[in-house]
């Protein structure tokens, strides 16, 4: 099921050019309502069901229903999300609360390397090497059919 708005809650991110979850949509389905200030998925049908959108909204405005084999019929997900982990918390129809924790990053925020610490890569396009290969498959060389 797509995602969706619950407009009572939504504040449109205190009316800035650009939402959160419009920020962070990888398919660019989330707007921002000016006349309501409110932000809203123009497209639902194209919608991934990444979560992205759920798990960014600061004020927990937006849901996507679950996935049958993740949560039972009828009961709704939401995550709440700090620096270093997400809350799952699954309400089911009969009124049982479960919480889930889950870390969702393992260096800290701004300490991430790109290259994994590897040496940089060969700038070189036509190389059969990947980048940091061999290296990165603790190999001294990487084995060719020539």
């Amino acid at each position: 099921m797509p995602s969706y708005v619950i407009t009572e809650k939504c504040d449109g991110c205190k009316a800035l050019d650009k939402t959160a979850c419009q920020f962070i949509c990888p398919n660019d389905l989330m707007v921002l309502d000016k006349a309501k200030m409110k932000a809203t998925n123009q497209e639902p049908e194209m919608c991934w069901e990444c979560y992205s959108c759920v798990k960014i909204c600061p004020v927990q405005a937006i849901e996507v229903r679950g996935y049958a084999d993740f949560v039972p019929m009828g009961a709704a997900v939401t995550p709440m999300r700090s620096t270093d982990s997400i809350m799952w918390t699954v309400k089911f129809r009969n009124g049982m609360l479960k919480r889930f924790k889950f870390p969702i990053r393992t260096t800290e925020e701004g300490k991430a390397v790109p290259s994994g610490g590897y040496a940089t890569a060969n700038n070189d396009l036509n190389d059969q090497l990947l980048a940091q290969e061999p290296e990165a498959l603790r190999l001294n060389e990487l084995y060719t059919i020539k």
